[in-house]
């Protein structure tokens, strides 16, 4: 299985991995810096340079359901660039584009530290993110703007916590998320843990610290059914 170095620090931008693997669906390494689609954020792209000094495009990465492989969906000029098994290769993620997705990431968990209800879907993109609330009121979207860009000015730090399967049915309310249940089967969970404001279950990549996501805007707020409020967001740069 592939060790998602990212888990433990989102800010690697680069690495060395050994090939472990490579099908028609892409590439596989025994270590890697490439976030996996999943949890409505996007996987990353970037590229794998080899020893030749050739460089291969990843147009995105993605995670087997239910083989759990990290495949590198690569786009290659020619057969003739691929790395062969056993191969050690440097790969380099798009950090500007991974950057602006943990600052989107980490801007919805503040969006859900502001409202008490389920989370029942949501998206994160470069420069936009939405969550779907299992809410029948609706809210004044100039006043809930103020109070997520004072609660991300505060500066609270992010920390990672990791606890058993066990742990996480004794505290079922740490699950915010309706549409997405947190992996289980590993033996443990990753909590992501802004400090006094959000703690909740999550394998995506985020900023260190509140601050870092910046000034950002309520877009949108939308009526998507009786018990449903879409709230986009946006960066206010």
């Amino acid at each position: 299985m592939t060790t998602p170095l990212f888990l433990e620090d989102s800010y690697l931008s680069t690495c060395n991995a050994t090939v472990t693997d490579i099908d028609e669906r892409g590439i596989q390494f025994d270590q890697t810096i490439f976030y996996a689609t999943g949890g409505g954020q996007p996987g990353d792209t970037g590229k794998i340079r080899l020893n030749s000094g050739a460089e291969i495009p990843v147009t995105t990465t993605i995670k087997e359901r239910e083989t759990g492989e990290h495949i590198h969906i690569a786009d290659p000029v020619d057969t003739i660039t691929m790395p062969k098994v056993g191969d050690v290769c440097e790969l380099h993620i798009d950090w500007q584009r991974r950057y602006k997705l943990m600052r989107m990431h980490s801007c919805l968990h503040m969006l859900c530290a502001l409202i008490d209800a389920p989370v029942t879907g949501g998206s994160i993109q470069e420069d936009r993110g939405r969550l779907d609330f299992d809410l029948a009121e609706s809210m004044e979207k100039e006043k809930l703007g103020s109070a997520l860009n004072s609660l991300i000015a505060a500066d609270h730090a992010r920390s990672i916590q990791w606890i058993t399967d066990e742990e996480l049915d004794k505290q079922p309310e740490l699950v915010r998320t309706l549409s997405v249940k947190p992996p289980r089967g590993s033996g443990r969970i990753r909590l992501v843990n802004f400090e006094g404001i959000d703690l909740q279950p999550c394998g995506g990549t985020h900023v260190a610290s509140s601050a870092e996501i910046g000034a950002v805007r309520v877009a949108k707020i939308e009526k998507k059914g009786r018990q449903n409020r879409r709230i986009s967001i946006v960066f206010d740069e």
